[in-house]
């Protein structure tokens, strides 16, 4: 179904020490992979945390599926993986499958109780994920990349339209790294999922994102790959060798 999930038009944001976005004007379209890359202070975070209504936007605006940020209701619709494994307590005595089933609980009304049926996709999503093995290990168990996995599965669960990652693959290797890109390429193109996926590593998200937002304050630029490969902008910016190197088409 077409349509266009993510629009901005001039977002800027800011912090007690300035401005760390201004004018970000970009659109989304559905089924878009979009790799938003930039050096580190750039902004990247700031506005995925924006567009999810964590951080203030401080001047122009943002809609999600055509509503109003300030309007926006169906959260269901998104599915979100944040920066920090931080953010999980490892000794909290939680199995894979109970912490993959709150992202049902979260659409429920009270009493929240998951049903057969819950208990099913559960464990679908995390065949899916290959990781059906881990159901019933606690997540303290875990080794980052399973854990990462865990919490894209409680990310997805839902059957989420947008799903935005943050930074998923800062604490993994580059071999767990790039399977964790291949699979969300994979969820992208087989549920016809949007992914916004915030990263540090320009040199790979090439490889298998639509389109990159590179950015670093303000838009740099934001297109296809092809489109980056053939920019004069971006080849002054990074030097041809680099930016073929990005572009993963050659």
């Amino acid at each position: 179904m077409p349509g266009r999930i993510v629009t901005t038009e001039l977002l800027s944001c800011s912090y007690r020490e300035g401005r760390v976005l201004e004018d970000i004007s970009v659109q989304v379209e559905r089924g878009d992979y979009v790799g938003i890359v930039g050096p580190n202070g750039s902004g990247k975070s700031t506005l995925v945390k924006a567009l999810l209504g964590l951080v203030a936007i401080s001047s122009g605006s943002a809609r999600l599926f055509g509503t109003p940020l300030a309007d926006f209701r169906e959260w269901h619709k998104i599915g979100y993986l944040p920066q920090s494994l931080h953010l999980v307590n490892p000794v909290f005595p939680s199995t894979v499958h109970e912490t993959v089933g709150l992202g049902l609980l979260s659409t429920k009304r009270f009493p929240k109780r998951l049903n057969r049926s819950d208990h099913g996709i559960i464990s679908k999503t995390l065949d899916e994920l290959s990781i059906l093995d881990l159901e019933h290990k606690l997540i303290g168990e875990l080794s980052g990349g399973q854990l990462q996995r865990v919490l894209l599965a409680r990310a997805i669960v839902n059957n989420p339209e947008l799903l935005v990652l943050d930074e998923p693959t800062a604490a993994l290797d580059p071999e767990t790294r790039d399977r964790f890109y291949t699979m969300i390429a994979d969820i992208n193109r087989s549920r016809g999922v949007t992914v916004l996926l915030v990263t540090h590593d320009s040199g790979a998200i090439g490889e298998h994102a639509s389109k990159m937002l590179y950015l670093d304050k303000k838009v740099l630029f934001y297109g296809s790959f092809d489109q980056f490969c053939c920019s004069p902008e971006m080849s002054s910016l990074f030097g041809e060798h680099s930016q073929h190197l990005m572009c993963h088409r050659h």
